[in-house]
Order: C-alpha cells, then sequence, then structure tokens
C-alpha cells in the first residue's frame, strides 16, 4: 500500500531522519567539552566585508579569535595577517587562542600553525582551512 504524503506533512521517514539529525547534534555537542562551538557552520557563510577586528588587536606572533563567525586572526610575522576557521577539526571545539605562532585548541590540545593552520600537535588530523580577509587601512574584515 502506497502512501501519500500532503504537502506540509512529514511521513514517518522524515520524522525519523530529523530525530535522528538532531540525535547527532546533542551527541557532537557532548563529545567536547568547555569551548565547544553549538552552530558549527563555516565562517564562510558570514557576510563579505564583515568587520572582524582592527590590525591593533592581533599581536606579531599572535592573534584573536573571533566567536561568530568562527574565524581566528594571526599576524605571523609583522604587517602579515592571516585567517583561518577557529573550528578545530578533530572534536568541533573553538581554539582559544595563539601564542608563539601556534593557534591552540583547550579541549585535546591540538596545535596549529598561524602561518598556514597546518597540524603542528595532534590530535587533530587536519589543519584549520584558510578564511579570506583584507586588510583596509586599520580594519581587518572578511573578504
Amino acid at each position: 500500500m502506497a502512501h501519500e504524503q500532503v504537502a506540509g506533512q512529514i511521513g514517518r521517514r522524515g520524522v525519523l531522519a530529523l530525530g535522528g539529525g538532531a540525535a547527532a547534534v546533542v551527541v557532537l555537542g557532548a563529545c567536547s567539552p568547555g569551548s565547544e562551538v553549538s552552530d558549527v557552520a563555516s565562517a564562510s557563510s558570514a557576510a563579505s566585508g564583515q568587520a572582524l577586528a582592527t590590525v591593533e588587536q592581533v599581536p606579531q606572533g599572535g592573534g584573536v579569535v573571533i566567536p561568530d563567525p568562527a574565524i581566528v586572526v594571526t599576524q605571523p610575522e609583522l604587517g602579515v595577517y592571516k585567517a583561518f576557521t577557529a573550528i578545530c577539526p578533530h572534536q568541533g571545539c573553538l581554539v582559544d587562542q595563539v601564542v608563539e605562532n601556534e593557534i591552540v585548541c583547550p579541549c585535546h590540545g591540538s596545535r596549529f600553525s598561524a602561518v598556514d593552520g597546518a597540524v603542528l600537535v595532534g590530535p587533530a588530523t587536519e589543519g584549520l582551512a584558510p578564511e579570506p580577509i583584507r586588510v583596509q587601512g586599520t580594519a581587518i574584515t572578511l573578504g
């Protein structure tokens, strides 16, 4: 017997799929203590031109973590600014600091290069994805 689905109604499979997706979000959120990110949307989905920081806020050899959108901006050498997603690929935690050109994840100790986002210390096996930025005057914007 075929089931007809009326527009605006969800069938049994749809309810099961939605329930499974919600459970997956809860489980993933529970995996990482501390600074976990509840909405793991890509920073690239944020508006181009969105102000992230000023050059004065980003120390040489350090950086600044912007939680929304989840981006870390670094200055690995004087006048050179880089940006990466601030979501650790290991279990989705928000990185919390940049020290001596290393981006640090507080959840399990992964460390990433402030120069190119590469993994320096695991357990993460993938680096942080680069994000496009622009420096216009003293403003650093998504771009």
